[in-house]
C-alpha cells in the first residue's frame, strides 16, 4: 500500500443513533456513491433558480376590487378605536372638561365613518361623471358644495 492521499470514503463519517441503546451512536462510513448523490442534490437545488414556483399575480385592479368587496361585506369599524378616541378627546378639551361614555364614542365613530364613506361615494360619482377614474380633491369640494356644507 502506498502512502498518499486517503480515499474519500474515510473523510466523511456520519453517525446515526442506535435504537434501544440509550444514547449510543453507531458510526457509518459514507460511500463515494452517497457523497456523489448528496453533491448532485445540492447542485440541482442551486442550479435551477428559474424552476422555483412563482407566486400567482392578479391583474392590476383585481386586488382593489376584492378589497372593496371584502370591506363592503363587513360591518366592523375601519378606523382604529384608540386614535379616534384620542382625536375626539383632544377636540372636546377645547370646549371644556367633558367626559364621554364608551357607547357615545362608538356612536360618534359610526357616524363619522358613515359620513366619510358617503362623501367618498358621491365624490367618486363626480369623477366618473367627469369621465375620470381618479378621485381629485375638486370632486370632494363639489360634493360638499352641492350638499351645502361649504
Amino acid at each position: 500500500m502506498t502512502r498518499g492521499k486517503q480515499p474519500e470514503v474515510a473523510k466523511m463519517v456520519t453517525s446515526t443513533p442506535i435504537k434501544g441503546k440509550g444514547g449510543k451512536k453507531r458510526l457509518s462510513l459514507a460511500t463515494p456513491r452517497s457523497i456523489k448523490r448528496q453533491k448532485l442534490a445540492v447542485k440541482r437545488k442551486a442550479a435551477t433558480p428559474g424552476s422555483e414556483k412563482r407566486k400567482h399575480k392578479f391583474r392590476p385592479g383585481t386586488v382593489a376590487l376584492m378589497e372593496i368587496r371584502h370591506y363592503q361585506k363587513g360591518a366592523n369599524l375601519l378606523v382604529p378605536k384608540l386614535p379616534f378616541s384620542r382625536l375626539i378627546k383632544e377636540i372636546i378639551q377645547q370646549f371644556g372638561a367633558y367626559r364621554l361614555q364608551s357607547i357615545a364614542l362608538m356612536a360618534l365613530q359610526e357616524a363619522a365613518e358613515a359620513y366619510v364613506v358617503g362623501l367618498l361615494e358621491m365624490a367618486n360619482l363626480c369623477s366618473i361623471h367627469a369621465k375620470r377614474v381618479t378621485l381629485y380633491p375638486k370632486d370632494i369640494k363639489l360634493v360638499r358644495r352641492i350638499r351645502g356644507e361649504y
